[in-house]
Protein backbone atom coordinates (compact mmCIF):
# COMPACT_ATOMS: atom_id res chain seq x y z
CA UNK A 1 0.00 0.00 0.00
CA UNK A 2 1.59 3.43 -0.86
CA UNK A 3 0.58 6.23 1.53
CA UNK A 4 1.09 9.22 -0.13
CA UNK A 5 0.83 9.65 -4.33
CA UNK A 6 4.28 10.17 -6.44
CA UNK A 7 5.14 14.01 -6.53
CA UNK A 8 4.01 15.35 -9.05
CA UNK A 9 0.69 14.11 -10.23
CA UNK A 10 -1.16 16.72 -10.03
CA UNK A 11 -5.01 16.29 -10.39
CA UNK A 12 -7.22 17.00 -7.66
CA UNK A 13 -4.51 15.18 -5.58
CA UNK A 14 -3.91 18.27 -3.41
CA UNK A 15 -5.64 17.43 -0.28
CA UNK A 16 -6.01 13.77 1.53
CA UNK A 17 -8.64 11.52 -0.53
CA UNK A 18 -10.52 10.72 2.68
CA UNK A 19 -11.01 14.05 4.41
CA UNK A 20 -13.56 14.38 1.45
CA UNK A 21 -16.29 12.00 0.03
CA UNK A 22 -14.18 9.67 -2.64
CA UNK A 23 -15.61 10.86 -6.55
CA UNK A 24 -15.65 8.02 -9.09
CA UNK A 25 -16.66 7.52 -12.40
CA UNK A 26 -17.80 4.32 -13.42
CA UNK A 27 -17.02 2.19 -16.28
CA UNK A 28 -18.92 -1.02 -17.06
CA UNK A 29 -21.56 -1.51 -19.68
CA UNK A 30 -23.65 -4.16 -17.42
CA UNK A 31 -26.44 -1.99 -15.72
CA UNK A 32 -27.11 -4.21 -13.31
CA UNK A 33 -23.45 -4.81 -12.29
CA UNK A 34 -22.77 -0.24 -12.73
CA UNK A 35 -25.38 0.29 -10.35
CA UNK A 36 -24.55 -2.66 -8.24
CA UNK A 37 -20.79 -0.72 -7.73
CA UNK A 38 -22.28 1.96 -7.47
CA UNK A 39 -24.76 1.95 -4.65
CA UNK A 40 -21.56 -0.09 -3.08
CA UNK A 41 -19.30 3.09 -3.29
CA UNK A 42 -21.73 5.66 -2.26
CA UNK A 43 -23.15 3.32 0.89
CA UNK A 44 -19.45 3.40 1.86
CA UNK A 45 -19.15 7.54 1.78
CA UNK A 46 -18.26 7.63 -1.85
CA UNK A 47 -19.61 10.07 -4.52
CA UNK A 48 -20.41 8.64 -8.01
CA UNK A 49 -20.13 11.40 -10.50
CA UNK A 50 -20.84 9.74 -13.50
CA UNK A 51 -21.52 6.24 -14.98
CA UNK A 52 -20.98 5.21 -18.60
CA UNK A 53 -21.26 1.89 -20.77
CA UNK A 54 -18.55 2.64 -23.19
CA UNK A 55 -14.85 3.48 -23.97
CA UNK A 56 -15.41 6.69 -25.48
CA UNK A 57 -17.85 7.65 -22.66
CA UNK A 58 -15.71 7.00 -20.22
CA UNK A 59 -12.59 8.77 -21.55
CA UNK A 60 -14.96 11.91 -22.27
CA UNK A 61 -16.74 11.57 -17.96
CA UNK A 62 -12.86 11.83 -17.11
CA UNK A 63 -11.55 14.76 -19.12
CA UNK A 64 -15.00 16.65 -17.83
CA UNK A 65 -15.13 15.39 -14.34
CA UNK A 66 -11.61 14.70 -13.32
CA UNK A 67 -12.42 12.41 -10.68
CA UNK A 68 -10.48 11.16 -7.78
CA UNK A 69 -10.65 7.58 -9.14
CA UNK A 70 -12.37 5.66 -11.70
CA UNK A 71 -13.49 1.79 -11.78
CA UNK A 72 -13.00 0.75 -15.35
CA UNK A 73 -14.52 -3.09 -16.63
CA UNK A 74 -12.06 -4.36 -18.91
CA UNK A 75 -14.44 -5.81 -21.20
CA UNK A 76 -16.33 -3.30 -23.12
CA UNK A 77 -18.68 -2.51 -26.38
CA UNK A 78 -18.56 -3.52 -29.36
CA UNK A 79 -16.14 -6.29 -29.29
CA UNK A 80 -16.38 -7.39 -25.54
CA UNK A 81 -12.70 -7.63 -25.12
CA UNK A 82 -10.57 -5.02 -24.11
CA UNK A 83 -11.72 -1.98 -25.07
CA UNK A 84 -11.62 -0.57 -21.46
CA UNK A 85 -8.57 -1.52 -20.36
CA UNK A 86 -8.08 0.44 -23.65
CA UNK A 87 -10.13 3.20 -22.80
CA UNK A 88 -8.37 3.72 -19.56
CA UNK A 89 -4.62 3.87 -21.30
CA UNK A 90 -5.94 6.65 -23.39
CA UNK A 91 -7.55 8.56 -20.60
CA UNK A 92 -4.28 8.61 -18.72
CA UNK A 93 -2.96 9.73 -21.63
CA UNK A 94 -5.20 12.43 -22.03
CA UNK A 95 -5.30 13.42 -17.89
CA UNK A 96 -1.65 12.12 -17.15
CA UNK A 97 -1.58 10.37 -13.75
CA UNK A 98 -5.30 10.00 -13.56
CA UNK A 99 -6.19 6.68 -11.04
CA UNK A 100 -8.15 4.30 -12.74
CA UNK A 101 -9.21 0.84 -10.58
CA UNK A 102 -9.64 -1.81 -13.37
CA UNK A 103 -11.93 -5.04 -12.88
CA UNK A 104 -11.67 -7.91 -14.88
CA UNK A 105 -12.67 -11.66 -14.98
CA UNK A 106 -9.43 -12.08 -16.57
CA UNK A 107 -5.80 -10.58 -17.09
CA UNK A 108 -4.96 -8.94 -20.41
CA UNK A 109 -1.25 -8.89 -19.99
CA UNK A 110 -0.40 -6.98 -22.95
CA UNK A 111 -2.62 -4.11 -21.85
CA UNK A 112 -2.05 -4.56 -18.20
CA UNK A 113 1.63 -3.98 -18.33
CA UNK A 114 0.92 -0.58 -20.57
CA UNK A 115 -1.60 0.39 -18.28
CA UNK A 116 1.41 0.57 -15.26
CA UNK A 117 4.54 1.20 -17.14
CA UNK A 118 3.69 5.07 -17.53
CA UNK A 119 5.47 5.60 -14.08
CA UNK A 120 2.88 7.72 -12.71
CA UNK A 121 1.08 4.66 -10.22
CA UNK A 122 -2.99 5.67 -9.20
CA UNK A 123 -3.40 1.91 -10.98
CA UNK A 124 -5.29 -0.75 -9.91
CA UNK A 125 -5.89 -4.09 -11.83
CA UNK A 126 -8.92 -6.55 -9.57
CA UNK A 127 -10.23 -10.04 -10.56
CA UNK A 128 -13.37 -9.60 -10.05
CA UNK A 129 -14.50 -12.80 -8.63
CA UNK A 130 -11.82 -12.48 -5.80
CA UNK A 131 -13.25 -8.97 -4.85
CA UNK A 132 -15.51 -10.37 -2.51
CA UNK A 133 -14.89 -7.78 0.92
CA UNK A 134 -16.31 -4.35 0.53
CA UNK A 135 -14.23 -2.95 2.93
CA UNK A 136 -11.37 -4.36 1.20
CA UNK A 137 -12.84 -2.91 -1.99
CA UNK A 138 -13.02 0.25 -0.68
CA UNK A 139 -9.56 0.57 0.61
CA UNK A 140 -8.30 -0.85 -2.64
CA UNK A 141 -9.96 2.02 -4.20
CA UNK A 142 -8.56 4.48 -1.71
CA UNK A 143 -5.21 3.57 -2.13
CA UNK A 144 -5.22 3.94 -5.77
CA UNK A 145 -7.23 7.25 -5.40
CA UNK A 146 -3.88 8.28 -3.45
CA UNK A 147 -1.43 7.19 -6.31
CA UNK A 148 -0.74 3.81 -4.99
CA UNK A 149 -1.15 0.51 -6.50
CA UNK A 150 -3.94 -2.31 -6.10
CA UNK A 151 -3.14 -5.59 -7.71
CA UNK A 152 -4.62 -8.97 -7.58
CA UNK A 153 -1.88 -11.43 -6.83
CA UNK A 154 -3.26 -13.67 -9.36
CA UNK A 155 -2.14 -10.42 -12.01
CA UNK A 156 0.97 -10.08 -10.46
CA UNK A 157 1.63 -14.01 -10.87
CA UNK A 158 0.38 -13.69 -14.66
CA UNK A 159 2.50 -10.32 -15.51
CA UNK A 160 5.27 -11.86 -13.71
CA UNK A 161 6.13 -15.15 -16.55
CA UNK A 162 9.51 -14.20 -17.89
CA UNK A 163 10.04 -12.45 -20.95
CA UNK A 164 13.74 -11.62 -20.99
CA UNK A 165 16.80 -13.27 -20.48
CA UNK A 166 18.38 -11.00 -18.62
CA UNK A 167 16.85 -10.26 -14.30
CA UNK A 168 17.20 -7.20 -13.08
CA UNK A 169 15.66 -8.36 -9.63
CA UNK A 170 18.79 -11.11 -9.50
CA UNK A 171 20.67 -8.49 -6.84
CA UNK A 172 17.66 -9.35 -4.49
CA UNK A 173 17.68 -11.94 -2.19
CA UNK A 174 14.43 -14.29 -1.99
CA UNK A 175 13.10 -12.62 1.12
CA UNK A 176 13.16 -9.36 -0.40
CA UNK A 177 11.61 -10.68 -3.40
CA UNK A 178 8.83 -11.66 -1.27
CA UNK A 179 8.68 -8.10 0.16
CA UNK A 180 8.29 -7.05 -3.11
CA UNK A 181 5.42 -9.18 -4.51
CA UNK A 182 3.63 -8.04 -1.19
CA UNK A 183 4.46 -4.47 -2.37
CA UNK A 184 2.76 -4.94 -5.61
CA UNK A 185 -0.17 -6.23 -4.02
CA UNK A 186 -0.13 -2.91 -2.61
CA UNK A 187 -0.01 -4.15 1.20
CA UNK A 188 1.10 -1.84 3.86
CA UNK A 189 4.74 -2.42 5.68
CA UNK A 190 2.35 -4.10 8.58
CA UNK A 191 0.29 -5.82 5.88
CA UNK A 192 3.80 -7.49 4.87
CA UNK A 193 4.98 -7.96 8.20
CA UNK A 194 1.81 -10.09 9.04
CA UNK A 195 2.08 -11.76 5.85
CA UNK A 196 5.66 -13.09 5.77
CA UNK A 197 5.60 -13.14 9.81
CA UNK A 198 8.40 -10.57 10.64
CA UNK A 199 8.74 -7.51 12.68
CA UNK A 200 7.65 -4.38 10.93
CA UNK A 201 11.64 -3.07 11.40
CA UNK A 202 12.64 -5.91 9.30
CA UNK A 203 10.47 -5.05 6.98
CA UNK A 204 11.54 -1.47 6.60
CA UNK A 205 15.20 -2.59 6.45
CA UNK A 206 13.90 -4.67 3.56
CA UNK A 207 12.23 -2.42 1.62
CA UNK A 208 15.36 -0.09 2.34
CA UNK A 209 17.29 -2.99 0.25
CA UNK A 210 15.22 -3.40 -2.24
CA UNK A 211 15.56 0.60 -3.20
CA UNK A 212 19.19 0.34 -3.07
CA UNK A 213 19.73 -2.91 -5.17
CA UNK A 214 17.39 -1.27 -7.93
CA UNK A 215 18.89 2.11 -7.50
CA UNK A 216 15.88 3.76 -6.71
CA UNK A 217 16.73 7.30 -5.39
CA UNK A 218 13.39 9.31 -3.71
CA UNK A 219 13.76 12.30 -6.56
CA UNK A 220 11.05 14.81 -7.32
CA UNK A 221 9.22 13.18 -10.05
CA UNK A 222 8.89 9.36 -9.10
CA UNK A 223 7.85 7.39 -6.10
CA UNK A 224 10.79 4.89 -5.22
CA UNK A 225 7.44 2.18 -4.39
CA UNK A 226 5.61 2.75 -7.60
CA UNK A 227 8.99 1.91 -9.22
CA UNK A 228 10.15 -0.73 -7.55
CA UNK A 229 6.65 -2.45 -8.41
CA UNK A 230 7.14 -1.70 -11.85
CA UNK A 231 10.73 -2.99 -12.10
CA UNK A 232 9.02 -6.46 -10.30
CA UNK A 233 6.43 -6.56 -12.81
CA UNK A 234 8.98 -5.96 -15.90
CA UNK A 235 11.92 -8.31 -14.23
Amino acid sequence: MLREPPKGMGLRHDRPVEDERLRVVIAEDSALIREGIARLIEESGGTVIAKVGDGPSFIEAVETHRPDVSVVDVRMPPSQRDEGLRAAIEARRRVPGTPVLVLSQYVEREYATELLADRAGGVGYLLKDRVADVREFMDALRRVARGGTALDPEVVAQLMVPRRTEDPLAVLTPREREVLAAMAEGRTNLGIATLLGISEGATEKHISAIFGKLQLPDTENDHRRVLAVLAYLGS
